[in-house]
């Protein structure tokens, strides 16, 4: 039998030796922090994946040796550092990837090392505690009254647990939506045998209520409408009030897909765009995008806090019924995993770090930022823009550009390691997206930006 191996690399990281133990491999990641970006020279590595790929197997040869390397956390975090997309960058817009605040991740280690699992009480006492403080409180944030919360992976598992309750509660729903949706919608109706969604045509890029109305009178109940604020492709927001009263009048429940959007709640100046969002049974939020959290942060906000009962599990080593009788928390019917990290840590050190106040000037921020981006494209007499921001996605083109060029220049760009923009089709043609997370951007970075697409025009 083997002997218990001893070293650095096994040490723990909580108990009496966790802090000496962790000191200097943290030292060792906040080097590679700064000697990956001085390598990268910018938001990406250069080369592209294949480049990529044969730098990493170059790197960790045999990922399973015999015998151990010391070195192998030296190498192996500096070069996932040194080929990283870093959200940081000014450059790095293309997706909803924010750049995590440095009070948020340093929570996450602390959550990390203690490795709390919520899936019980005596795994989880102060994680479950605290949990249970901040869901209310943001449910409360969207609803204006008593609701409740649950933490999630993200958008796409809220929108899969929007669509459980409905089945659960309703019967088989039927899913109506606009074909701005985001695509977890869809495969959510897959996963769980519902019908295949009603796709309501959205030629200006929202849900069209007159439409909607249109479309629900024809079909019989049950019936769940899932709207958006803030879509993937250019940041739009369904005009909520409206949407609201449609379902009203056909009993249809509402479902608000506020993963990007959702961020808004936080911003004295912008909060008035989420009117109507209160009116949803259930609302999806990231805070992984306009919350600058590390991933995962994600909820899903429920009106009426008796629909989450569906989700009641017994397992008697988890929650057992004498226990529950006796004061211990049930927390199985919090999530639809077992097994489930204190992702409510993070969040809660940034609301109370920030406060309103400071998450509210961060997003207030990056829509400016986005403006401003939007004043510049519009202004050159070489690029198109869409339209004007609704929260910080631009989409823009090079004038007279074909697709193929379009698409072409990002994946320079890209293999160069010089920008990374993303891509969107709103209108059928192609257009570069700049989505603005990063509240630290400048109106120089913005101009480099534009320079750098326009230095690869075609001649």
């Amino acid at each position: 039998m083997s002997p218990l191996a001893t070293g650095p690399a096994s040490g723990l990281a909580s108990g009496p030796q966790g802090p000496a133990a962790l000191r200097p491999l943290l030292t060792t990641v906040l080097d590679a922090l700064r000697t990956g970006a001085a390598e990268r020279r910018g938001p990406l590595p250069t080369g592209g994946p294949d480049t990529v790929a044969a730098r990493i197997r170059t790197v960790l040869g045999d990922p399973l040796p015999q015998h151990g390397d010391p070195d192998a956390f030296r190498t192996l975090v500096h070069a996932f550092a040194a080929g990283a997309a870093d959200p940081a960058d000014p450059l790095c817009t293309a997706h909803l990837h924010c750049p995590p605040l440095a009070v948020a991740t340093a929570a996450d280690l602390a959550a990390s090392a203690l490795n709390p699992s919520l899936d019980s009480w005596d795994q989880a006492p102060a994680a479950s505690a605290l949990e249970a403080l901040v869901t209310a409180a943001l449910a409360k944030e969207v609803y204006g009254r008593p609701a409740d919360a649950l933490v999630t992976t993200g958008g796409t598992e809220s929108n899969q647990l929007a669509l459980l309750l409905a089945r659960e509660l309703d019967g088989t729903v039927q899913l109506v939506c606009a074909e701005n949706a985001h695509h977890s919608l869809r495969r959510a109706t897959w996963l769980l045998g519902l019908p295949e969604p009603i796709t309501v045509p959205a030629p200006g890029g929202t849900l069209d209520p007159t439409t909607l109305d249109e479309t629900l009178t024809r079909l019989p109940g049950p019936l769940i409408v899932a709207a958006t604020a803030g879509t993937t492709d250019a940041g739009l927001i369904d005009p909520l009030p409206a949407i609201a009263d449609v379902c009203h009048t056909h009993a249809a429940r509402l479902h608000i897909d506020a993963a990007y959007g959702g961020g808004l709640l936080f911003s004295d100046r912008h909060r008035s765009r989420l009117d109507g969002l209160a009116r949803a049974h259930t609302v999806a939020l990231d805070l992984h995008k306009l919350g600058w959290q590390p991933i995962a942060a994600g909820l899903i906000a429920v009106k009426d806090p008796d629909d989450l009962r569906v989700l009641e599990h017994h397992a008697d080593y988890l929650n057992a019924d004498d226990d529950t009788e006796a004061g211990l928390p049930d927390l199985l019917g919090r999530s639809l995993r077992t097994t489930r990290r204190p992702d409510v840590l993070k969040i809660a050190v940034t609301l109370k770090s920030l406060g309103r106040e400071g998450l509210g000037a961060l997003v207030d921020q990056v829509c400016a930022r986005a403006r401003e981006f939007a004043h510049l494209v519009a202004a050159h007499p070489g690029f198109e823009l869409y339209a004007p921001p609704s929260i910080s996605t631009v989409l823009f083109r090079p004038t007279h550009w074909s697709d193929d060029a379009v698409a072409d220049v990002r994946r320079t760009l890209l293999t160069q390691g010089h920008a990374v923009l993303g891509r969107a089709r709103p209108d059928g043609r192609l257009w570069l997206k700049a989505t603005l997370l990063n509240p630290h951007t400048t109106a120089g970075d913005l101009a480099a930006l534009l320079k750098l697409v326009e230095g690869h025009t075609p001649r």
